[in-house]
């Protein structure tokens, strides 16, 4: 078992190595400057042809359907091949299909969007994406994640030879979702962006089409795939951060054995995910004492994170703001104006047709800097707040006494079941008790 001083000093090093990178944009550019970098208005990060109502509909009742099926596969029928199968459909379906649009993970950016903005009304297909899983998460667990999600099955249908991740460096890397989560929520939320759809790994190969970046992109997700269990849905799905919280509170989750556990720890070695929790010895003398001392430090350092990372995304905003095509036509008109460059742009020459000041563009790029830097200080805020919030988690030492499910982690995938002998006895029975009647 990994020792939690152990686990914090890897933390430790991972904070550091977050805010030299964080850091590098602590002095910003001068007020306007040359980018190369472009991202599509927010309203054209798709090229999927809209779907009428009738189908809209359709796709929602198919959503509800899988997800009902997948909970009573997980949760009563306990069958792995089902819930195989269920996966492999909603492949099908959702991704090739449907071409992975709309999908519950992209429908994040919808909902902040229509929170943030009073002139957008958001789909209630978006609407329903997104609150079904979460509602279902809340009743039976991730049940949407063991067999309704595309991008969670295309992952799981690649994984052939998986390996075990150490669980300080699972966690250090799952904090790459949480930032995910919180820059899509800034850019949506300003505006900017829907970087959740534009940077989709698996929407290339569902769409069969896309630029090189992102199928290669894909390919790489798919390759580490085969060695470790979904790597986008641990890491990087900023979806999946918070059906984690939900599941936590889940009326029903998945045991791992209909019985008493004899605590074979075979479905420790089942699970390509890390989400078995193996029995707690007893605590060693003194443990208990060195523990609420290290509980107590980590107590005070909580506000220091969230102070320091709030910072750091408020230091970022003129790279951030970026993003933004207002900010980007104003350094271009800017440049234009000083002599800076020579050309022009379709994007500054639309502009000056209309006859708007540049002072008024200026202004509004300013303001639009000060969203962000508001949003930098939010984001980062939650950023350290998660880490803080780690770290105790690290230290608190639970009590087991079986093999047990992680409320949290585990994404019901069904593998534990037919490893677990006492599973097997019972499925055994369930036959004997049909042949005889």
């Amino acid at each position: 078992m990994v020792r939690p001083g152990y686990i914090i000093n890897r933390m430790a090093v991972f904070l550091v190595l977050c805010g030299v990178a964080l850091g590098a944009e602590r002095f910003p550019p001068p007020e306007f400057v040359e980018t190369n970098h472009q991202l599509p208005p927010i309203n054209q990060i798709t090229d999927v042809t809209p779907r009428s109502d009738i189908y809209e509909y359709i796709d929602v009742g198919v959503l509800l359907a899988a997800l009902g099926l997948s909970s009573y596969l997980v949760l009563r029928k306990r069958s792995r091949r089902a819930i195989f199968i269920l996966m492999v459909f909603s492949l099908l379906y959702f991704g090739f299909w449907r071409k992975g649009c709309i999908c519950s993970i992209g429908a994040i950016q919808n909902i902040t969007l229509s929170i943030f903005d009073p002139d957008y009304a958001i789909p209630i297909t978006a609407a329903a994406f997104f609150l079904l899983p979460l509602v279902f998460t809340l009743f039976f667990g991730r049940t949407f994640c063991a067999a309704v999600c595309p991008l969670g099955a295309i992952q799981d249908i690649v994984l052939l030879r998986p390996v075990s991740v150490p669980k300080w460096l699972e966690n250090m890397l799952r904090l790459f979702a949480y930032v995910y989560l919180g820059a899509a929520v800034l850019f949506a939320a300003t505006g900017s962006a829907f970087v959740i759809c534009r940077y989709d790994p698996f929407i290339s190969f569902f769409r069969l089409s896309g630029s090189l970046n992102m199928l290669i992109l894909g390919a790489c997700f798919l390759v580490v795939g085969v060695f470790i269990g979904r790597p986008y849905c641990r890491f990087f799905c900023p979806y999946g951060v918070i059906l984690r919280q939900f599941s936590r509170f889940s009326k029903r989750r998945v045991t791992i054995t209909p019985d008493e556990c004899i605590q074979c720890g075979l479905c420790e070695d089942s699970c390509p995910f890390g989400a078995i929790r193996e029995p707690t010895a007893e605590w060693p003398v003194g443990y208990y004492e060195k523990s609420k001392k290290r509980l107590a430090y980590l107590i005070i350092l909580v506000p220091v994170l969230a102070f320091l990372c709030g910072w750091m995304g408020f230091a970022v905003r003129p790279v951030m703001s970026r993003m933004h095509e207002r900010v980007r036509l104003a350094e271009r008109i800017y440049l234009e104006d000083t002599g800076k460059v020579q050309d022009v742009t379709d994007a500054s020459t639309a502009f000056r047709a209309t006859g708007q000041q540049t002072k008024e563009l200026y202004a509004e790029a300013s303001k639009i800097r000060d969203e962000f830097g508001l949003g930098g200080w939010l984001v980062g805020g939650f950023i350290g707040l998660v880490i803080g919030l780690k770290l105790i988690g690290l230290t608190v030492r639970r009590q087991r006494v079986d093999y047990e499910a992680d409320r949290a982690g585990c994404l019901a995938c069904g593998r534990c079941f037919e490893y677990c002998p006492q599973e097997r006895l019972r499925l055994k029975n369930a036959k004997e008790i049909i042949g005889e009647s």
